[in-house]
């Protein structure tokens, strides 16, 4: 399965989950941690746990298992490391705070 691929189920585990203004930033040209960003944002700790269970059982149901994930049931940021594709899901106020479409500009936003 080709890693766009594996991204779009990504995201559409996220919009099950009604997970708000999801972004796809292709790094691969601009960095060697990973190929793509997915960047989401949820109303509250309950939706974004909801979001990460979503997006790990499309993941894994793709082939790829977490590497690493930051975060908990409390966190207003969770990261998860799936390798070539990284997922950060956001409370609103952190999203903005943190700004990752502005540090990552240089990267190419995909629309799906």
């Amino acid at each position: 399965m080709e890693m766009l691929d594996i991204v779009k189920k990504a995201v559409e585990a996220l919009e099950d989950k009604k997970a708000e203004d999801i972004k796809v930033i292709d790094i691969h040209e601009v960095s060697s941690i990973a190929d793509y960003f997915i960047i989401a944002n949820g109303s509250n700790q309950n939706q974004l746990a909801a979001m990460q269970d979503a997006v790990d059982e499309a993941m894994y149901k793709s082939g790829l298992h977490a590497r690493q994930t930051e975060g908990n049931m409390n966190s207003t940021w969770i990261l998860i490391d799936y390798n070539d594709i990284i997922v950060h899901l956001f409370s609103k106020e952190d999203r903005l705070f943190y700004d990752l479409e502005r540090i990552w500009k240089d990267g190419t936003v995909i629309e799906l």
